[in-house]
């Protein structure tokens, strides 16, 4: 039986093409997402950085939201350049209050609370993330990522959200998704992360 629930969901889908990169799966993903979310009773807005964005409306879309999910490919180890453009363009701009008041530090304090600034406290965020690499390359010392994990290397991104005060869910993501995909499998899993989180 699905628990019907009731909130927001900002769905970005931070695909930017190349190529040899079309963005179908992480366009699938999004979509799935979509009818998994609206299926519990969330609604859901969906942006896509292949749109033109204006930024006060993009900064409403994240107010509007209780939980942020951002569905990107890793590209040069970290998210596409056209989110890097966005974030630029919109969250510099909600740095006025509409998703932190500054950094959090105060004229007395100088030194201190850097980064408590944010006000989407109430805000979850979640990433859904798609490599090329495979999942062995990652929490092996002796692999390429010298031992770190998914999160050790999205760090900057979880920094980034918790700049806005905003509280993470658990990272999805698919691996090896150019040379040896396993896209139903991921699909599988992908349904039940979505369905243990919301």
């Amino acid at each position: 039986m699905t628990t019907t629930k009731t909130g927001n969901v900002l769905i970005i889908n931070a695909h930017q093409y190349y190529p040899f990169s079309e963005g179908k799966l992480n366009a699938s993903f999004v979509d799935k997402a979509v009818t998994l979310l609206e299926a519990k009773g969330y609604n859901t807005r969906v942006v896509t950085m292949a749109e033109a964005h204006d930024v006060e409306e993009q900064l409403a879309h994240h107010q509007w939201a209780d939980i942020v999910f951002l569905q990107a490919p890793i590209n040069w180890m970290g998210v596409p350049w056209s989110f890097k453009k966005y974030m630029d363009e919109v969250y510099t701009a909600g740095m006025g209050g509409a998703l932190c008041a500054g950094d959090g530090r105060v004229a007395e304090s100088p030194k201190k609370n850097y980064g408590t600034g944010g006000t989407l406290t109430n805000v979850k965020y979640m990433m859904s993330l798609t490599f090329n690499a495979p999942e062995e390359s990652f929490n092996d010392s002796e692999e390429f990522f010298e031992g770190k994990s998914v999160d050790d290397l999205l760090f900057p991104m979880h920094m980034n959200f918790k700049f806005f005060g905003m509280k993470p869910m658990e990272t999805f993501a698919s691996f090896d998704v150019m040379k040896n995909a396993d896209v139903e499998n991921d699909f599988k899993r992908f349904e039940a992360h979505i369905h243990k989180h919301f």
